[in-house]
């Protein structure tokens, strides 16, 4: 158990390099369905599907507003989606160190 807490440790921080090298987060979440099956059944479990589901919405929203930057709006969007990423990430490993299961999608 120890060894996929320190996988999902290595995903969180892949996430957050990702704000300096954005590829690292295709390489969290390609780890993360790899390791899916691994920790189905454990705590590990939702910290897996929030690191998931934090990739997709987060490309999701990268990609809207990058569409919308040339009207303006797509900038506030961009802005919010990074602080939206940061908060994610933080929320999620803050709670993996606590030991604690990620309840919020």
């Amino acid at each position: 158990m120890q060894s996929l807490k320190s996988v999902t440790n290595v995903i969180y921080g892949l996430q957050a390099l990702s704000f300096l090298f954005g590829f690292t987060a295709i390489v969290g979440v390609v780890v993360n369905y790899i390791k899916q099956g691994d920790v189905q059944g454990t705590w590990l479990a939702s910290h897996f599907r929030w690191q998931i589901r934090t990739f997709w919405f987060g490309l999701l929203w990268m990609v809207i507003g990058t569409v919308l930057a040339p009207i303006g709006v797509g900038f506030l969007i961009l802005a919010a989606a990074a602080v939206w990423f940061i908060y994610r990430i933080v929320r999620g490993w803050l709670r993996l160190m606590d030991g604690s299961e990620m309840y919020a999608w």
